[in-house]
């Protein structure tokens, strides 16, 4: 799944327990007639993706959805649900219309044809 938007938060990076699990997360706010804010978690080695973005990128996340029950201490059941990033791309420096090749004239003519090479092509 994906979550596409602009950058709205980028939070610092949270270390809890004595194991080291670290946490950071990220908000982005779609672009549609109803805009949404998505907030998105990035876990141990994960984190460090977010450290070449800033607020306002247009992005697009590669997204997880978790969840996990809890029993509180007076035995009722809870459920939570979280949204987690693995991947994350900046829109903004994708090239528009399909990137810059060079023309046709640019390229030198191929020499080292042999007609009497055999293609076994069908076309």
């Amino acid at each position: 799944m994906e979550v596409q938007g602009k950058i709205k938060m980028i939070g610092q990076t949270q270390t809890f327990g004595s194991n080291g699990f670290r946490k950071r997360e990220v908000v982005v706010t779609t672009e549609e007639q109803y805009p949404q804010h998505i907030l998105v978690e990035f876990v141990q080695d994960k984190c460090d993706l977010l450290n070449n973005f800033a607020v306002g990128q247009p992005v697009k996340i590669g997204v997880n959805l978790r969840g996990r029950e809890w029993v509180n201490p007076q035995g009722e059941t809870k459920y939570f649900n979280s949204i987690q990033g693995w991947r994350i791309e900046n829109l903004a420096a994708q090239p528009q219309g399909g990137g810059a090749v060079p023309p046709a004239d640019q390229f030198a003519p191929a020499s080292d044809l042999n007609e009497e090479d055999y293609d076994d092509l069908p076309f």
